[in-house]
């Protein structure tokens, strides 16, 4: 598909985006106080690690929040989400879920919390918009999650117009809400901490990694919030004290600094992908002159399995690693439906980088997301959409 000046005049607008969140991230690390030797890591108990404690302080002032805490003993951000809940769903207090059936992978850690007393209630939103008529059973104490991106749900996902209101009412009812952040840091000018959120989660391997970060998660949050969760992580009475950085905290720092720009460039490829399957009559969501994104994701309606596998196959075949390989699916630990994944980045699993997956279930709906450069998106996914109809 050409680009034409339409495509053109969106993706100026997505770079205002990307020069508020660059000017924000700049200011925090340049005024952080961070030198070259902070950087250098360290080993054993990780005690007196100075790089760690000062990127802590940057990301909380990049999230909009009191404190931040970043590791690489996070594998995962389903890991970094569990451990948050763990940390602050304790038994008395319940979890009210206002976003709907929560990823799939989280769903275990669920069941846990439950069997250890406390009460999981799952709150579908009305409307596309977080339903807070359901938290009248709330105590005060009590702990909201809202999950911003859409999963693999068919509801919109989420930014400061449906999580800015949920917090001010939390706020006003003595109830805790954490916010899921996954494939949402750096689409919009702010983040949920601005937006009054308690607590952020998200995921080195998404949008803030720049995908340079090889593994780890962040929190960022209340300070008393993010000493609970760091507890959880390590040990009670150690807490954020501990934890190696080794060659790790360059490469988080790093990438950090450079994601908003990584991200613009995936929302540039998104808004590409939107349009270029609307030409073809293919549904995508969100619509190719929505501009304002909340995440990185964009969804296709392909109508079929074979359609879905097909595409994701495309994907693959355009990526830098593993493009000789074919992507089928299999049971993925911790989904309910065959998943297939197309997966071809420098960082395994990193969702930053272009990558596509999907369920194996009807509406037969494939998942876009990332791309750090939006004219190898525009390749990937010419090749992607010929590939539904040979």
């Amino acid at each position: 598909m050409q680009i034409d000046e339409q495509l053109w005049k969106r993706w100026r607008q997505v770079d205002g985006v990307v020069a508020a969140n660059t000017a924000r991230v700049v200011n925090a690390f340049r005024l952080s106080g961070l030198a070259t030797p902070d950087l250098m890591g360290t080993t054993g108990y990780g005690y007196d690690d100075r790089g760690r404690t000062i990127v802590d302080r940057i990301v909380g002032e990049i999230f909009g929040a009191e404190a931040g805490l970043l590791r690489p003993q996070w594998a995962s951000g389903t890991h970094a989400l569990a451990t948050a809940l763990k940390a602050l769903v304790v038994p008395g207090r319940d979890l009210w879920i206002l976003s709907g059936i929560p990823y799939d992978t989280i769903q275990p850690t669920l069941g846990r919390l439950a069997a250890r007393g406390s009460g999981v209630h799952i709150v579908e939103p009305r409307s596309g918009r977080p339903d807070v008529a359901g938290l009248g059973g709330a105590k005060t104490g009590d702990i909201v999650y809202v999950q911003r991106s859409r999963g693999y749900s068919s509801r919109p996902s989420w930014g400061e117009e449906q999580i800015a209101p949920l917090a001010e009412h939390c706020r006003a009812h003595g109830l805790t809400l954490m916010v899921d952040n996954c494939y949402g840091e750096f689409t919009q000018m702010e983040e949920p901490g601005h937006w009054g959120a308690d607590l952020v989660v998200g995921s080195l391997m998404k949008n803030p990694g720049g995908t340079i970060a090889p593994t780890g998660a962040y929190a960022a949050g209340r300070q008393r919030l993010i000493a609970q969760v760091a507890e959880e992580l390590f040990a009670p009475g150690i807490g954020g004290e501990v934890g190696a950085t080794g060659p790790y905290l360059r490469l988080a720092a790093q990438g950090l600094f450079l994601a908003p720009q990584m991200v613009g460039e995936a929302l540039k490829g998104g808004l590409y992908a939107s349009a270029a399957a609307s030409r073809r009559d293919i549904a995508a969501d969100p619509a190719p002159d929505q501009v304002s994104r909340n995440d990185i994701v964009v969804a296709l309606e392909l109508g079929s399995a074979e359609r879905v596998v097909a595409f994701c196959q495309a994907i693959q075949a355009w990526s830098p690693v593993d493009a000789l390989a074919q992507p089928e699916p299999w049971d993925m630990p911790g989904y309910d439906h065959p998943v297939v994944m197309a997966a071809g980045g420098f960082v395994a699993g990193g969702s930053l980088e272009l990558s596509a997956d999907a369920p194996i279930r009807p509406p037969y709906r494939v998942y876009l997301q990332g791309g750090v450069n939006r004219w190898h998106t525009q390749l990937a996914v010419d090749a992607a959409l010929d590939a539904l109809d040979p």
